[in-house]
């Protein structure tokens, strides 16, 4: 029996955009276009969301590997929290239906200490029983560790769980925790798988 619903943040609670957050803020589109993939790719965020020390220690890194650049990683580093837009279409809504159905819901999110400042501004986070943020553990989706510090935490039982994140390869690893998995593309699709899925749970004897 399916009890607990589990929630990745960013593209499935709350969307983000770093192509527009560097336009809106620096006017000049050639170093806007040489700065962007600097500070927009898979390698830093892994160390940023990994966090094993302080954010600012890590962009003060960059600006000792990029010192033409440090006016604008500083100002990447103050605003870091405008990346996140708004709330995904039609997620509020749907949680607080499932947690009137009695579903407890939690959050699983790859993300840098500066995420408190997402989860103190969007109401969506409110409706969640509880979290685990990857700069807190130290460890990052898809890897085992962080599933079974969710387990832990909430003394979860993976079989009662089912996960959703925009990743496919977090949802194997979820899957290899023993939990199902649904790859979000939103709330409408979600919906409708997460109902089949409890169906067929339902339906195990």
């Amino acid at each position: 029996m399916i009890k607990n619903l589990i929630f990745d943040f960013g593209k499935v609670l709350v969307d983000y955009d770093f192509e527009a957050f560097f336009r809106k803020n620096i006017p000049d589109a050639d170093r806007c276009k040489e700065l962007t993939p600097l500070l927009y790719n898979e390698n830093l965020q892994q160390v940023l969301d990994r966090e094993i020390k302080p954010f600012n220690e890590i962009l003060e890194d960059i600006i000792k590997q990029y010192p033409s650049f440090e006016k604008e990683i500083r100002m990447f580093s103050e605003h870091y929290p405008e990346i996140v837009i708004d709330e995904i279409e039609g997620m509020r809504e749907l949680l607080i239906q499932l947690k009137n159905d009695g579903y407890k819901l939690y959050g699983l999110t790859n993300w840098c200490s500066k995420v408190y400042q997402t989860l103190e501004k969007f109401e969506i986070f409110r409706l969640l029983d509880g979290y685990i943020i990857s700069s807190e553990e130290k460890v990052t989706k898809p890897e085992p560790e962080i599933y079974q510090i969710l387990f832990n935490k909430f003394n979860l039982r993976p079989e009662e769980c089912i996960f959703t994140d925009d990743r496919e390869d977090n949802i194997l690893g979820g899957r290899a925790m023993g939990m199902e998995g649904i790859v979000f593309k939103n709330a409408k699709q979600y919906k409708e798988e997460l109902m089949a899925e409890i169906a067929r749970h339902s339906n195990k004897k």
